[in-house]
């Protein structure tokens, strides 16, 4: 079984460093980081193993004995297992930078055991606040997380290294329609949807394949009457579950773009900006597409808007109907795979917020 492990460096990110010589050789020097046992607390949980691996300089001379380093780094250990956080190994070069050693980091000798196939180096790091540690995740070929307090704290790092679930389940229930929609906005499968329009059920899995996303929908509805309700309440639904999963929204790409299929082309431009708006460009010679009524479809995306409050803009030209919805509904699928993209830890707005 592969191992997640956290290479922590010791002074300036575990416990704060003293500017006067950088050596923590007396007990009334240590302090801890803030927030770093409770962020390892919960990393544990999340299997992380925890290593630490650390520069002394010159430990063991006249200047710094064994004894003096020893006292506050055994209760620096004591304090950490009292909150069950154990490390499963310490590395300590004692060496100045000037002896040219083997084993000062960001050298790899000290970490040899670990230099194997059971190093699970997608999701192992090292974290520290000096360049030479991302030095040294970069040769171990794992990511490297340079520690701040003002910066990247470990509240930070726990943000970072907690996966986000961008899970949502919604139920809606009216007099007309009972819907709902299970969405995992993580996760890629069968997508299982019943909605009682063989159509639209072929639609909303082409949102979901191309989404890049699992999507359950189950709905019940007056389809005796028409297919209106039970259209409407599905958006609202499903805008609801996006709405959710996405919570704040931080880290996301946020805005996505369109796709030909034979004859046709589609055009989608989507903005999860937090307020709602649709542009719809689109005619289409029938009223019905199999059991799916044509009119429907701009309902539906109208819906999704409001209810998930953000801006679609949606075009389609061509000569066969089933082709231009179709396409749209792919459309509007790959243009939200690129938006709900995680690709860094910040809401993408000046004003802070998406909502």
């Amino acid at each position: 079984m592969l191992k997640k492990i956290l290479f922590i460096d010791r002074d300036g990110t575990l416990i704060s460093e003293p500017k006067n010589n950088y050596q923590i050789d007396h007990i009334n020097k240590l302090f801890f980081e803030k927030n770093v046992i409770i962020t390892l607390s919960a990393l544990k949980k999340l299997s992380y193993l925890f290593v630490i691996i650390t520069n002394q300089d010159g430990l063991g001379s006249k200047s710094f004995s064994h004894k003096s380093f020893n006292i506050p780094h055994n209760f620096m250990i004591n304090i950490f297992k009292s909150q069950n956080i154990e490390f499963e190994n310490i590395f300590i070069c004692p060496h100045y930078s000037y002896d040219n050693c083997l084993c000062r980091k960001p050298n790899l000798t000290l970490l040899k055991p670990y230099l194997n196939n059971n190093l699970d180096k997608k999701n192992s790091y090292v974290i520290g606040d000096r360049l030479t540690d991302i030095e040294l995740a970069k040769n171990i070929g794992i990511q490297g997380i340079l520690y701040n307090k003002k910066i990247c704290n470990w509240l930070d790092i726990l943000t970072k290294l907690t996966p986000i679930k961008r899970y949502a389940i919604i139920k809606r229930i009216t007099k007309e329609t009972t819907i709902n929609v299970e969405l995992l906005l993580n996760k890629k499968g069968k997508n299982i949807i019943n909605t009682g329009i063989n159509f639209l059920n072929h639609m909303l899995e082409q949102i979901a394949i191309h989404g890049g996303f699992l999507l359950n929908i189950y709905s019940k509805g007056d389809l005796f009457i028409d297919d209106h309700h039970t259209i409407e309440d599905i958006a609202i639904a499903l805008g609801q579950a996006f709405s959710k999963a996405l919570g704040n929204k931080r880290g996301i790409n946020r805005f996505g773009f369109f796709l030909p299929m034979d004859e046709s082309l589609a055009q989608c431009s989507l903005d999860l900006s937090g307020r709602p708006y649709l542009q719809y460009y689109v005619n289409f010679k029938y009223q019905k597409i199999g059991d799916l009524s044509t009119e429907m479809i701009k309902h539906f995306f109208y819906s999704l808007s409001y209810s998930m409050s953000c801006n679609i803009y949606l075009k389609a030209t061509g000569e066969n109907d089933h082709h231009k919805v179709e396409s749209l509904f792919k459309a509007f699928g790959c243009s939200l795979k690129k938006a709900i993209k995680i690709v860094n830890n910040i809401i993408p707005s000046s004003k802070g917020v998406l909502n």
